[in-house]
């Protein structure tokens, strides 16, 4: 008992650099929303032009997802992470003459500009939440994994909140937006300098971890098979994680809408200038912020009352997107604007509630040497949203309102609650070799 009690706890730290290096990466990217009005005032662009712009994000992020989660198996996440971290700061500095550098040199075109940075930058941004699964898979042990998963993933709900008062607030202190990207991609490489001096790849490579608490997470890991990597295709021959990723697209189409259209949804619609935007734009990610700690605590409850991966993973999940698909589809009948962001703030809580799951899952059937592999590849499917929301947001709010915006949130959020109602996180991937084996043995 009295070694129990002086187990060092320095895992936690990891979780809390993971959690703030992963915000840093969400305010980079969600910058570029508050921009948008000075930018299409500066380059002439309709609201389909910026639905485009906002959206060439996703084409590199969906590549830089599954790259970096292979990488990091191969590599090591540390590496990985820092040169990703590097990559994606540089680009940020980049972004402030994006536009200008598609005007000289690709034809006159603006968006050309921004269509080749914003593409890089997603690529090196990519790598992110795939390398966060990874390392909690080597350093949380089972009984904690959710409410680790639910610190790192806080980060996204977190950098939405922040990114209103950051990047407003940058732009009415130095009355430039590009200044705002210069700025913050040189507070990143800071962070990055500090990341690289504190994260190893696993609890044995690090001094401050003693040996007791390498013994508790080697422990908790006990039934984690960590052999042989699996084929990248044996993912798609798996029904548990094609629904699982499935279901991750739901959370991403429902935060790259709020990310990348809701400050100038609330802008055209209610005629918030940035005074009262950095205020505004932070309701709606002020509940996310709890239940996203909450939902990792709720999905270890229900596995230990219960001791049912089903009910922890596929019943909270599918009952969660149930209510908020509500949400969103009750936001055009809404009376007045306080009652609009009230239904915003509760659709995304609870959109964030079940954002653990989706990662747990991946945990859950996958061996360790594989899980930054089959995380890039559930990252890389859920972020096609990435791409279809701001697109998708854009041309529904120019041709049909904005509406018609919400409306398609919520049928993305009922499409994605019957994908999670087929999983099966019991059945564990095992190396091919093991299932010849218990064939030659039948035989």
């Amino acid at each position: 008992m009295n070694a129990t009690l002086t187990v060092s706890r320095y895992r936690y730290s990891i979780f809390a650099m993971l959690f703030f290096i992963a915000l840093i990466n969400y305010i980079d990217r969600g910058a570029l929303s508050f921009a948008a009005n000075a930018i299409s005032t500066e380059y002439h662009l309709s609201k389909v032009q910026l639905g485009a712009v906002l959206s060439y994000f996703g084409f590199g992020y969906l590549l830089g997802s599954l790259c970096g989660g292979f990488l990091a198996d191969r590599l090591g996440t540390r590496r990985v992470w820092l040169m990703a971290g590097v990559a994606w700061s540089l680009l940020e500095v980049a972004t402030a003459w994006a536009g200008d550098v598609g005007l000289a040199l690709f034809g006159g075109s603006a968006i050309i500009g921004f269509a080749v940075m914003r593409v890089l930058f997603g690529l090196a941004e990519g790598p992110a939440y795939a390398l966060m699964n990874k390392a909690i898979a080597h350093w949380a042990p089972d009984h904690e994994r959710g409410t680790a998963l639910g610190v790192g993933l806080l980060s996204t709900q977190v950098g939405a909140l922040l990114t209103a008062p950051v990047a407003v607030g940058l732009l009415l202190l130095t009355d430039d937006w590009r200044i705002m990207f210069i700025l913050l991609g040189c507070f990143s490489l800071i962070a990055m300098v500090i990341f690289g001096r504190v994260f190893t790849d696993t609890p044995e490579q690090h001094p401050k971890v003693s040996p007791q608490e390498r013994s508790v997470i080697s422990r908790g890991q006990a039934k984690k098979t960590s052999g042989a990597r699996l084929p990248w295709w044996r993912f798609f021959s798996n029904r548990t994680l094609v629904c699982n990723a499935l279901g991750y697209f739901s959370f991403l189409y429902i935060t790259f809408t709020l990310v990348s259209w809701g400050p100038k949804y609330l802008q055209d619609s209610f005629h918030y200038d940035l005074h009262s935007l950095w205020y505004v734009a932070m309701i709606p990610w002020s509940g996310a912020c709890v239940t996203v700690l909450l939902g990792g605590r709720i999905a270890d409850a229900l596995l230990k009352r219960f001791n049912n991966l089903r009910v922890a993973r596929n019943v909270f999940a599918a009952v969660t997107l149930l209510m908020t698909a509500l949400c969103f589809m009750a936001i055009p009948w809404m009376p007045s604007p306080a009652a609009i962001i009230l239904m915003m703030t509760l659709g995304n809580a609870l959109n964030a509630l079940v954002n653990n799951v989706y990662w747990s899952v991946v945990i859950d059937v996958t061996p360790k040497s594989t899980v930054g592999t089959y995380s890039g590849i559930t990252l890389a499917i859920a972020n096609l949203a990435s791409i279809t929301s701001p697109l998708l947001s854009g041309w529904l709010a120019e041709h049909y309102g904005y509406n018609a915006m919400f409306s398609a949130t919520a049928a993305v959020a009922f499409i994605s609650m019957l994908a999670m109602t087929l999983l099966q996180p019991e059945k564990t991937l095992q190396p091919e070799v093991r299932f010849a084996t218990r064939q030659e043995g039948a035989m």
